[in-house]
């Protein structure tokens, strides 16, 4: 029996295995993609950076994701896949986005993007279809993003044209859509109606055999920047038909569908990228750490500290964004919006900074152990980690603004604890359950809460003293952000200051962060002690209060060398960057 059959015939676990579960199978994919730097290794970072020198996807990699099953992560338990919560999806995925981000969405997740709307809005006839090609190894396309306009399906590609039969006729033309020429299944966004607004698009799934003669015509391969080895070509249709049954939920659906299920992928990328910086992070400490018998040079302690610190705060933005997606579905946009906008600055910022702690090895772009840092610089763009998608994200959050600071912050009670610690309490994902408006703001209730709970230690010295000053500091920025917010003009009306809008953002987005990192250190149960010590904590706050330009107590020494004394320790003894500390292939 296949991997693939194994994978889809195995009974569904019970939601307390859930957890468990998804870390064997990473730690099982983690363990046949073999070590990294091992320059014999086909799926090694040598081969990854040959492939993607060559533009060419790496063949033998994914005959090895396609052996695992790697699809069946993307199709909910309930239609005979792995896929229950958002959160362990990223952590299935991790192995492949730190070897390669190109290989994550030309292998992965973008088949996930394509087919939420279908489980979002889908007959049961189409749900079984599309779970039936990715469960024998298939591939889905999403047809509606174009990577020169934020993502934005709200750009007339394509056109759908009522048919005499009930049906639709497609016409129009995309020249980026990645796997557009070997996807086993199409979703497209089309506009049906000429009208603008909330009702223009709707959703067909189509089967590309099934295509008449001179309906559609596949356009040249398109090479990009960065993500090389994803393949990135066009389609044109000229009244390709369309049949009833192919319409994913109702006529006009496709901007509610998008706007739904886009939520759950800015959360997925957030969490899946941080592995890929993980890559970066660990040639930076090996360059910094090679050849030297004592410690590590004392004008590299900030900024590897730093980013270290940086990427758990990017974690558990992520984490508590894919959560949510579970635990409080109808609530989660404008989070997972503030998540996508705040984690990508993050990011860049890191890189920057690791660029000066490797130098011209940073500029080796076929060596293993210290190239990544070029690739991640040229990948996250194209995975819409750059402006464009920094602009979508605003327009979630932007409308949001005004409403939030009259009615929700400083008014609510806060999340379950379970948003924070995960367990078996954690409901899947329910693509159905997912809401697009109103709310509330949970995160802003949870940094509320912290900071009073932490009020009490701002006396009693050392770095639980810092993270109470720093608590509060957060709250206090709220509050100035709530009363610039109050009486705003709504997004586009006159007299709006479009640019400040933008910067209000920015404040909302790095006020979430915070409150997420102090919910994760929070919800800590021992288990890790490093997690549970406030360190990381107090260093990953001071950074966003320092980029918010809010005043931030002195970090104490002692976080600091904490910091970086597990840092080499996670170096040295092959673990992962991230939460969860990995044991990595080595």
């Amino acid at each position: 029996m296949s991997a693939i059959a194994e994978t889809v015939k195995a009974p569904v676990a019970p939601q307390g295995r859930w957890e468990a579960d998804a870390r064997a199978r990473a730690d099982r994919l983690e363990a046949l993609l073999g070590d990294p730097y091992d320059p014999a290794n086909p799926h090694g970072l040598g081969a990854l950076f040959a492939a993607d020198g060559r533009r060419t996807p790496p063949a033998a990699t994914e005959e090895l994701l396609s052996g695992t099953g790697l699809a069946a992560e993307f199709v909910p338990a309930e239609e005979g896949g792995l896929l229950t919560r958002a959160d362990l999806l990223a952590r299935a995925l991790r192995p492949v986005f730190r070897r390669d981000v190109a290989l994550g969405f030309g292998h992965g997740i973008t088949s996930l993007f394509a087919t939420g709307a279908v489980w979002a809005a889908g007959t049961s006839a189409q749900r079984r279809d599309l779970a039936d090609v990715l469960l024998g190894g298939g591939r889905a396309a999403i047809l509606h993003h174009e990577l020169a306009h934020a993502n934005a399906i709200l750009r007339d590609e394509f056109t759908a044209r009522p048919a005499e039969d009930g049906g639709h006729r497609l016409h129009g033309r995309k020249e980026v859509i990645i796997n557009a020429s070997r996807a086993d299944a199409q979703v497209v966004y089309a506009r049906t109606d000429p009208a603008r607004g909330p009702r223009s698009h709707s959703v067909f799934l189509l089967d590309p055999a099934e295509a008449g003669p001179g309906a559609v015509r596949h356009l040249s391969r398109v090479e990009t920047t960065g993500m090389r080895g994803a393949l990135f070509s066009g389609l044109e249709f000229t009244g390709r038909y369309v049949p009833a049954d192919a319409l994913v939920g109702g006529v006009g659906d496709g901007v509610t569908l998008a706007l739904r299920t886009f939520q759950v992928n800015r959360s997925l990328i957030c969490g899946v990228v941080v592995a890929a910086a993980d890559t970066v992070l660990r040639s930076a400490v090996r360059a910094a750490t090679t050849g030297r018998t004592g410690p590590v040079a004392r004008r590299w302690h900030k900024a590897l500290t730093g980013v270290f610190a940086d990427l758990l705060a990017c974690d558990s933005m992520a984490t508590v964004a894919l959560r949510a997606l579970g635990l409080l579905p109808d609530r989660a946009h404008v989070l997972a919006a503030a998540v996508k906008y705040a984690v990508p600055d993050l990011l860049r910022e890191n890189l920057e900074e690791l660029a000066t702690v490797l130098g011209g090895r940073g500029y080796q772009h076929d060596s293993p152990e210290y190239g990544a840092l070029g690739k991640l610089v040229r990948d996250l763009p194209v995975a819409g980690l750059g402006h464009a998608g920094t602009a979508s994200c605003q327009a979630v959050i932007v409308p949001q603004l005004p409403w939030l600071a009259e009615h929700a912050w400083f008014a609510e009670q806060e999340p379950p604890p379970e948003l924070f610690r995960g367990g078996p309490l954690l409901p899947p994902l329910d693509y159905t359950a997912l809401g697009i408006a109103g709310g509330g703001d949970f995160m802003a209730a949870s940094l509320v809460a912290s900071t009073d709970r932490l009020a009490a230690a701002r006396g009693v010295g050392g770095r639980i003293a810092a993270l109470a000053q720093l608590a509060e500091a957060f709250t206090a920025e709220l509050r100035a952000l709530r009363d610039a917010c109050r009486g705003l003009p709504p997004a586009g009306a006159a007299g709006a200051d479009t640019a400040a809008l933008c910067v209000l953002s920015d404040r909302y987005s790095l006020i979430v962060g915070a409150a997420a990192v102090l919910g994760v250190w929070e919800a800590q149960d021992g288990t890790d002690p490093f997690l549970a010590d406030a360190a990381w904590a107090v260093l990953a706050l001071s950074r966003i209060g320092a980029r918010l330009g809010i005043p931030v107590p002195d970090v104490p020494d002692e976080c600091t060398r904490q910091v970086l004394d597990e840092l080499i320790r996670r170096y040295r003894s092959g673990h992962s960057f991230d939460l969860d500390a990995t044991l990595l292939a080595q």
